[in-house]
């Protein structure tokens, strides 16, 4: 049995796209939901905070060690915005109603982002992704990965693949969306993959590995 690590997450897409890059740890990602541990709240402004607030807090119901993340789209010409508040955007500014599904929300968010910018020249724009992981809720050393994932906005959307402001973020490097990518190709290169390589290093420097299905810290 591998070693189990929870994901402060209920997210579907972003569950397989953080197991398909912790799988060289030997780790096993659960999700919260599946142990019925409820979604913590996320008042911070920055995506640090809300990630260590999130991973503390699956940590200690789930009682067991947990990595979080808080990631979104900051727009140059917006000043950083729609930033922590990405997937409530148009939730925020009164366009979609609140507790819609994904299916709902992206193309909403995506919607009022290019409404946003309609008359806007600069285009520049990043996925930002902040990962935290504790070994314990009050863990006084949680390590903290940050990835940065820079483009230019579309002004409409492009790609089927991904989620989230993924069809509206074009890379010149690849002359793709992020959402036309293949899942292989942007699980190598996303703001996700570069804060997931940084958190690797540091589980294996920090942490260790430990052997079979525990943790160095745990006991029998």
């Amino acid at each position: 049995m591998s070693k189990q690590l929870i994901l402060a997450s209920n997210n579907a897409k972003k569950l397989r796209e953080l197991q398909a890059l912790i799988t060289p740890l030997g780790v096993e990602l659960v999700t919260q939901g599946s142990l019925g541990i409820p979604e913590a709240e996320e008042p911070h402004i920055t995506f640090v905070e809300n990630a260590l607030a999130k991973a503390r807090h699956a940590a200690r119901e789930g009682q067991g060690p947990a990595i979080a993340d808080d990631s979104g789209l900051c727009v140059n010409a917006l000043g950083g915005a729609p930033g922590v508040r990405s997937a409530r955007y148009a939730v925020d500014a009164g366009r979609i109603a609140e507790g819609m599904g994904r299916d709902l929300l992206d193309p909403a968010n995506n919607a009022w982002l290019l409404d946003q910018m309609r008359d806007q020249t600069d285009r520049r724009a990043h996925f930002t992704c902040l990962l935290v992981a504790v070994r314990h809720a009050d863990d006084p050393e949680p390590l903290i990965a940050e990835g940065n994932w820079a483009g230019e906005l579309l002004h409409d959307q492009q790609g089927e693949h991904g989620f989230g402001y993924d069809p509206l973020l074009w890379l010149p490097d690849h002359q793709q969306s992020a959402a036309q990518l293949a899942p292989d190709i942007k699980n190598g290169i996303s703001h996700r993959a570069q804060a997931c390589q940084q958190m690797l290093a540091l589980i294996r420097d920090r942490w260790g590995l430990g052997h079979g299905d525990r943790w160095p810290w745990q006991r029998a």
